[in-house]
């Protein structure tokens, strides 16, 4: 089962021999089973990895995240073929019905808003009660944009009557490392399964590729919210980037068991594409984690 999350920085050489990735620097090299790996981030544009590699990574499903100068993550790797029916799971995916897809909109925002309000209630702020309000107001599909709501009290509650996800900041910076990270994780397991990232249930933006990656992942953000408020950054450097990073091994528990995220994410999507199908609610298993 992969649950590494290896980062490679600096100057070195990234190449596969008889199943490890080795990672090689002018000082050491270290070696990690390819089997162990479920995220490869190449941190730094002075990284080398040879094409045998990446072949053999794509292969085994491991998400590959190449870092801009900045060292902020730029763009993925993804099989164009996860599963071998494949075209039989897009098929399936293009036939979901409007109906399966408001109900299961409607969960993953209950998800959402119970998180945002969890991390509220850990820092302490008063607002947690509006957003239990929105909570009982949810129809399906959203159609009173509670989650729209909920963002705006959320996010004013949590950083300042002043703050803007537009700004440049790097709280800011930092929020949107770490959502790039579960991004990725997300977009990884829809891909294993099959399925393609572009349709999505509720984002629809013609130029997102990840369009079904941004629906799955919504409930999940309140982890990095709790983490970065936690951290209260002055600048988003090495340090705060590892802190996010490491949020993918976090434990956190799925249907009572407890998981490493990477893995509970399999499982939280797999119950994602069942309720799309299906139409019940019930066969999604959302993760449930303490802050």
């Amino acid at each position: 089962m992969s649950w590494r999350v290896v980062v490679v920085s600096g100057n070195a050489k990234v190449d596969y021999k008889m199943n490890y990735l080795a990672i090689r620097k002018l000082d050491e090299t270290r070696r990690v089973h390819i089997t162990e790996i479920g995220v490869l981030i190449l941190e730094s544009t002075a990284i080398s990895i040879t094409a045998y590699a990446m072949c053999e990574l794509i292969q085994h499903k491991v998400k590959v995240i190449f870092c801009d100068r900045q060292r902020n993550p730029l763009g993925e790797v993804m099989p164009l073929y996860g599963s071998h029916d494949t075209s039989d799971r897009v098929r399936s995916q293009v036939r979901w019905s409007r109906e399966h897809k408001d109900l299961v909109w409607r969960e993953i925002v209950r998800a959402k808003i119970k998180g945002q309000r969890d991390v509220l209630l850990a820092q302490g702020r008063s607002a947690a009660s509006l957003l239990t309000g929105y909570l009982e107001q949810l129809t399906p599909g959203d159609a009173t944009n509670r989650e729209g709501h909920a963002a705006k009290v959320y996010f004013n509650a949590l950083f300042g009557l002043g703050f803007s996800r537009d700004g440049d900041s790097p709280v800011n910076g930092a929020l949107n490392y770490g959502y790039s990270l579960l991004l990725s994780a997300v977009n990884r397991e829809i891909a294993a399964a099959g399925y393609i990232t572009q349709l999505g249930i509720f984002h629809d933006n013609a130029f997102n590729p990840y369009n079904l990656g941004c629906d799955f992942m919504e409930p999940l953000r309140p982890l990095v919210d709790h983490e970065v408020v936690c951290m209260r950054p002055e600048a988003l450097g090495k340090e705060e980037k590892m802190a996010l990073v490491r949020l993918l091994n976090r434990e956190v528990r799925v249907d009572g068991r407890r998981h490493h995220l990477l893995y509970a994410i399999r499982l939280y999507c797999a119950g994602l594409f069942k309720a799309l199908q299906s139409g019940d609610v019930e066969e999604i298993k959302m993760i449930e984690y303490e802050l």
